[in-house]
């Protein structure tokens, strides 16, 4: 069996030029699958240092958790690469890069001098990936976004909530978690064909089409068939599927056809398998109302951890929803080390999620994310050369 370093990612280096979430997940996802990311942040820090919660609810740039789980793994490097000088020595740093993953608007590595004919000058085998979120091209190509209308123009929004009330707004940065995901499939798979085939690439990631690429069913619906079947049917969309509330949180209920008779032994009414109103598909969907009212007295009345594990035991589709509490406490979740304790200098010890997948030869790396600029003396003055002098210098100059 080939050793778990030969397996990694550990022989490619990352230039993480970006500044929100899309971009810090994808070279988060190297870094825990083994490369060597440096995140170059500007002097004041990366912008994702602001964002908050903080350990012990004072605003700290080293203790946010966004940044304590985005960072993690990365070496931390401060350089103003708006600066000529940060200039020369970005592209220093670029003859031993694999991956260099930005944010900027279209144009703007080309303004600074570091475009992709430049960079591919400087190292015929690199891949460059631009997240933006509408493009390199195109009429909105230049506009900005936010993760939550990022999620809106890519149609995704469009299906969420109930249908006589306005879409929902989802938690967190889905939309750039989403993006950042298919950054790194693109860039990971470009890697090895710059190293395998010599071919460089440039990776132009829209949030927009990330967003639109996983609309499942929805937009094939509508291109064949001129069908919009989007309209927005909130958390109930039939008897047997849907969202209801439950005695102590909610209960998720997906029942096929040939799931009916197991799901009414497990809410203890048997008798309604041969009941004319619901004996098949079409009769339920006939009299759906009346079923429904059934399945919402009944689940109204069940612990949701209880329903759980007789649902199972039934082998009927159901589930509760977990609160982040629920998760934590997931024995399944536990059994598999999916959480990792990590200790930090300034925050402490906090918990991290693990690898969102798992790799049989690689294995993934809990680490605690940099301070900032904890590197530089290690990259500037051991890899690039430069004397403590100089690191004093351009730290002078606001360069670092």
């Amino acid at each position: 069996m080939p050793d778990k370093a030969e397996t990694s990612l550990a022989d490619l280096r990352v230039l993480d030029l970006s500044d929100g979430a899309a971009g810090a997940f994808c070279t988060r996802l190297f870094a825990g699958y083994g490369a060597d990311v440096i995140v170059l942040e500007p002097p004041s820090g990366h912008t994702l240092r602001l964002h908050g919660p903080f350990a012990g609810d004072r605003p700290h740039r080293e203790t946010g958790a966004l940044w304590l789980y985005l960072g993690a793994g990365k070496r931390s490097v401060t350089l103003d690469v708006k600066t000529k000088t940060g200039q020369r020595l970005f592209r220093r740093m670029v003859e031993d890069a694999n991956v260099i993953v930005e944010t900027f608007p279209p144009g703007r590595m080309d303004s600074l001098g570091l475009g992709y004919a430049t960079l591919t000058g400087i190292k015929r085998r690199i891949v460059l990936v631009s997240i933006t979120p509408f493009g390199q091209t195109g009429p909105r190509a230049h506009w900005k976004a936010t993760n939550h209308t990022s999620f809106a123009s890519g149609g995704q929004m469009a299906l969420t909530g109930d249908p006589d009330r306005e879409p929902m707004v989802p938690a967190g940065h889905q939309a750039e978690y989403q993006t950042g995901f298919q950054a790194f499939a693109a860039a990971a798979t470009a890697a090895y064909n710059a190293d395998a085939l010599e071919v460089p690439q440039h990776i132009d990631i829209s949030g927009q089409e990330c967003m639109a690429s996983a609309l499942e069913l929805y937009l094939p619906w509508w291109q064949y068939l001129k069908r919009d079947i989007s309209q927005r049917r909130g958390n109930v969309l039939s008897a047997i599927v849907g969202l209801f509330p439950a005695e102590d949180g909610h209960i998720a209920i997906h029942n096929m056809p040939r799931n009916w008779p197991r799901f009414a032994e497990a809410m203890g009414r048997p008798d309604l398998i041969e009941d004319e109103r619901f004996r098949d598909n079409f009769s339920r969907l006939k009299n759906n109302d009346e079923l429904e009212a059934i399945v919402y007295a009944w689940a109204s009345r069940q612990s949701v951890k209880e329903t759980y594990q007789t649902a199972g035991a039934a082998r009927t589709p159901i589930a509760y929803v977990h609160t982040l509490a629920d998760l934590v406490g997931s024995e399944q979740l536990h059994s598999r080390d999916f959480f990792r304790t990590v200790d930090h200098p300034v925050a402490g010890e906090h918990i991290q999620p693990g690898a969102p997948f798992r790799l049989s030869e690689v294995e993934w790396g809990a680490v605690r994310a940099s301070l900032l600029g904890e590197h530089n003396e290690e990259l500037y003055c051991e890899e690039l050369g430069l004397s403590k002098r100089d690191l004093s210098r351009l730290r002078a100059a606001g360069v670092v």
